[in-house]
């Protein structure tokens, strides 16, 4: 048996944390369009300032390609997660160097900072385990233990998720530990009905979890881009629908396995079309049987559609979705997407929403948040966790008990 060492687990009176948070989150030039994960890091960090911590702050943003970029600074970020906490949180202008040693230099117990970019270096994420290996090192002199908090990337082998924690007495943060919970749930005796609705456009991006999830759910709902694979696979007409075609024949066996093992596989019905992605693009809804015509896309479930996929999900006791439905981002797209989402705060039982795409619409499309059990923060990890897939920025943190 193994579990996670908790923050109770940990003396961090009058210590210096090396804290990693997962603060990606989406940027317009310097404004944060959804500060979602910034909120989900404060519980830790209050827990750690209350018990006199001196909190260190390590993150990404973007994919910089391990060199300094100024449209990936942290800084808007820092800004931010200031005003959330109402204290000054200083950010260093550098990972590792004298701007960093300086800045948590001059910290005092319940102090915040934050470390720029740790992908501007090009070690947190290299692939040699002695470069990881090295900037770890370097990150552990800075602080006297550490914490992980950053779900979005415990899927991750990387120096600052991995390797650091090696380094130092360690534990999880609580937003680590109640994800972790929630997904074991998932993966051990859910209440059922069990419903996984998912979408977004690639089946080759969710193809662990659907192999890993057939044998456990009892209704299996499948909407998004990928969607059109899966019609294909069933001889309709998708126009010019994104579509897999080195993914048939697995989308095939799926769709035997269901039947073989009682899973409700369900697909869209009907489908809205359009002939580009716009505001301004002409659309309508087509039924699947008709056909998608030469030249247009599906772009979203259609209303029929819609209907059956919040009616399988309000009955149910379990639900997670992962993945939108349609290009939620443009309004006449949307309907299939919010009608799921809307379907999630009247479930009786749990309701989890995978991360990523799908949190972003729940709070782009207004639903209401606390209506709905759990919203994570890592659309990869948790769809990595449904899979069934060791997690080593989890494994780090878990202690072995007789």
């Amino acid at each position: 048996m193994s579990r996670l060492v908790g923050l109770d687990d940990l003396d961090v009176a009058g210590r210096t944390v090396l804290l990693r948070s997962d603060l990606n989150v989406p940027l317009d030039g310097t404004t944060i369009t959804d500060d979602g994960r910034i909120k989900g890091a404060l519980p830790t960090i209050r827990v750690l300032r209350e018990r006199g911590a001196r909190v260190v702050i390590l993150a990404h943003l973007g994919r910089p390609g391990g060199r300094p970029n100024p449209d990936l600074s942290l800084a808007p970020v820092g800004v931010r997660l200031g005003e959330l906490l109402n204290i000054p949180v200083a950010v260093a202008q550098d990972v590792v160097g004298p701007s960093a040693h300086a800045v948590v230099a001059g910290m005092q117990d319940g102090d915040v900072a934050l470390l720029e970019n740790v992908r501007f270096d090009a070690r947190e994420t290299s692939k040699d385990r002695d470069e990881r290996h090295a900037l770890a090192e370097e990150f552990a002199a800075l602080g006297d233990c550490y914490v992980g908090d950053g779900f979005g990337v415990v899927h991750r082998d990387q120096a600052s998720v991995t390797e650091l924690p090696a380094l130092l007495p360690h534990a999880a943060g609580l937003l680590v530990e109640r994800e972790t919970a929630v997904f074991d749930s998932l993966l051990s005796e859910p209440a059922r009905p069990y419903t996984v609705v998912l979408g977004g456009s690639k089946v080759s991006d969710k193809l662990g979890v659907i192999k890993n999830l057939l044998g456990r759910v009892d209704r299996l709902l499948i909407g998004g881009g990928m969607c059109f694979t899966f019609l294909a696979a069933q001889g309709h007409k998708i126009g010019g629908s994104l579509f897999e075609a080195d993914q048939v024949e697995n989308v095939r066996g799926f769709i035997q396995q269901a039947a073989e093992g009682n899973v409700e596989l369900v697909l869209p019905v009907d489908v809205v079309i359009a002939q580009e992605v716009s505001e301004e693009s002409a659309s309508r809804v087509v039924g699947v049987g008709d056909g998608i015509p030469d030249g247009w896309m599906g772009l979203d479930i259609g209303p029929e559609s819609a209907a059956a996929f919040s009616r399988l999900v309000e009955t149910s006791h379990t639900v997670v979705w992962n993945g939108p439905m349609g290009v939620f981002e443009v309004a006449q797209f949307a309907a299939g997407t919010k009608a799921v989402a809307e379907a999630m705060t009247r479930v009786d039982g749990t309701s989890v929403v995978g991360g990523g795409d799908s949190a972003a619409a729940v709070r782009l499309l207004g639903i209401d948040e606390g209506a709905i059990s759990h919203i994570s923060t890592g659309g990869g990890a948790s769809l990595e966790f449904l899979e069934g897939r060791t997690l080593p920025g989890l494994d780090v943190l878990r202690r072995t008990e007789a």
